[in-house]
């Protein structure tokens, strides 16, 4: 008998990706395809399923041609998932609406209603989480159930994209602990021990049995039986497990597994992840379950930190795009970015495209460039767009050592983004910590792999799958303190812009 793989899937924003991964922890092979988001409208974001998908299937048939790589040894599946990412199914699983992804924001009107009518208090009590249009799916489902009323009835699930993921490959309809965490309408805080509230179901009138069953990530939850995975040569009834976000599961992968250790996940979003076992939630943070049982995790979701560099290079840096590919390009702004002056002139950026989650929770904020003159030039812009992340993360790191009590000195660093070394060394000298970047960037599929292998019987927990789990660290980071002073300056305009322009938001919208 030869080795045995672990098969991870990871349903991301604009890509899928399909890690294989040895019994050993050692990570074989990682497979992408991408594909693009559905923008109807400036407030809606959506994927088309069906893209996802034959996304999935590209990358399986990508993995057949590794002679290196043998699906036939391939023993369990697992899946993370972007959160939340709400789908509307009907009995036989077929996508009826969505996902609609978090940045979705149509549903503004659902959400202050839901806070109107139960408090943001109680939500808070029983789901550890604030109510925003897109970020909790709960405002979807109230979206669609007053705006599409037919297609509410015809919905037999309610879910997010590993339901449905896990439904394609084995015809059971479930969702795990850290999705459910992002619904608006579990008892986050109970846990493992947690279920829909039938509270919160009751007074929204969203219907319970529209909600799917609940697992632990690494339970499984059916056996393989989608014809297409098996004719690209993976075993029919292999075990599938539940999965979960896409965070937690990276988290897992780079080793915060229990109290006070903590992850950045650097991609079109950064999210700052704090590991608890006895959590003391917070409202500036999205709290939820982790994919390690008996766990928590507080995460800071800055929700347009890469979006916004992307977006600087496309509208100011259209040469570079022309000239080199998009990899290329943001290496050459690196460049341009690091010739800059740190404090950028007195440039500060709030990265505030399309509203924010942490801490701010506001989805009608917006970006903002304050204090350009007549000497400012692009790297000045440039730059102040990778410092205006590094400021928000500050912030995140502050909240976080206020709840937690406990300060940290250095954290681990995943992600596309994470190997940026001019960004990695402009948010340690703002944040005063060391940053460990790993060696390499999808930690998410490789995360679900692990729930594979800890369904499949290969490893006792979760714990003991990130032990096993072979990670280098890529690069260290030292923070320099020579620019303290006027990193000081600029985080505190930063900390001083948003409570300032707040109001013009509401006349901006208006």
């Amino acid at each position: 008998m030869g080795e045995r793989y672990l098969l991870g899937i990871d349903v991301g924003t604009s890509s899928l990706k399909v890690a294989v991964v040895c019994e050993n922890g050692e990570v074989l092979n990682i497979s992408s395809c991408s594909y693009v988001p559905v923008t109807p409208s400036l407030e809606r974001v959506e994927m088309n399923s069906e893209d996802v998908w034959n996304a999935f299937l590209k990358c399986l048939r990508t993995l057949v041609d590794d002679e290196n790589v043998s699906l036939e040894q391939v023993e369990g599946i697992g899946i993370s998932c972007l959160c939340p990412g709400l789908i509307a199914m009907d009995k036989e699983g077929k996508t009826l609406a969505g996902p609609i992804l978090y940045s979705d924001r149509r549903s503004v009107q659902e959400a202050q209603w839901m806070r109107d009518i139960l408090g943001e208090k109680a939500i808070f009590e029983i789901t550890a989480n604030r109510v925003m249009a897109g970020a909790v799916s709960s405002t979807s489902m109230l979206w669609i159930k007053k705006n599409q009323p037919e297609l509410y009835e015809k919905t037999w699930k309610f879910g997010h994209i590993n339901t449905w993921m896990v439904y394609r490959l084995t015809g059971r309809f479930g969702i795990d602990y850290s999705n459910a965490s992002y619904t608006g309408l579990f008892e986050t805080v109970k846990g493992e021990g947690g279920d829909w509230s039938p509270f919160l179901c009751e007074k929204t009138g969203l219907d319970m049995d529209k909600l799917p069953t609940l697992y632990s990530s690494s339970s499984v939850v059916g056996a393989l039986e989608a014809p297409e995975v098996i004719a690209a040569g993976v075993k029919r009834g292999i075990p599938v497990v539940m999965g979960g976000g896409d965070t937690a599961c990276a988290a897992l992968a780079a080793g915060v597994t229990k109290e006070g250790e903590v992850c950045e996940s650097v991609g079109t979003t950064d999210v700052l992840t704090i590991c608890v076992e006895e959590p003391r939630f917070d409202t500036r943070f999205l709290n939820r379950c982790h994919v390690v049982d008996g766990t928590w995790i507080y995460q800071g979701a800055m929700s347009h930190t890469g979006a916004s560099y992307q977006w600087f290079q496309k509208q100011f840096c259209r040469e570079l795009g022309i000239r080199e590919n998009e990899k290329d390009a943001l290496l050459l702004m690196n460049q341009e970015a690091k010739t800059a002056a740190p404090g950028c002139g007195g440039v500060v950026f709030l990265p505030y495209m399309m509203g924010e989650r942490s801490p701010v929770w506001d989805p009608y904020a917006r970006g903002v460039f304050f204090g350009m003159t007549l000497l400012t030039q692009r790297r000045d812009l440039n730059r102040a767009v990778l410092e205006g992340c590094g400021y928000g993360l500050r912030q995140l790191c502050e909240a976080a050592k206020e709840v937690t009590g406990r300060d940290f000195s250095s954290f681990v660093s995943i992600g596309g983004g994470a190997k940026s070394q001019v960004w990695a060394q402009i948010k340690a000298d703002i944040t005063g910590k060391d940053i460990r970047i790993l060696d390499f960037n999808d930690m998410a599929p490789v995360g679900a792999a692990l729930l594979a292998g800890v369904g499949a019987g290969f490893y006792l927990n979760c714990k003991e799958a990130a032990k096993k789990m072979k990670r280098k660290v890529y690069e260290e980071i030292h923070s320099d303190r020579s620019y303290a002073a006027v990193y000081q300056k600029g985080y505190e305009i930063y900390k001083g812009l948003y409570p300032r322009v707040r109001d013009l938001y509401e006349i901006y919208r208006a």
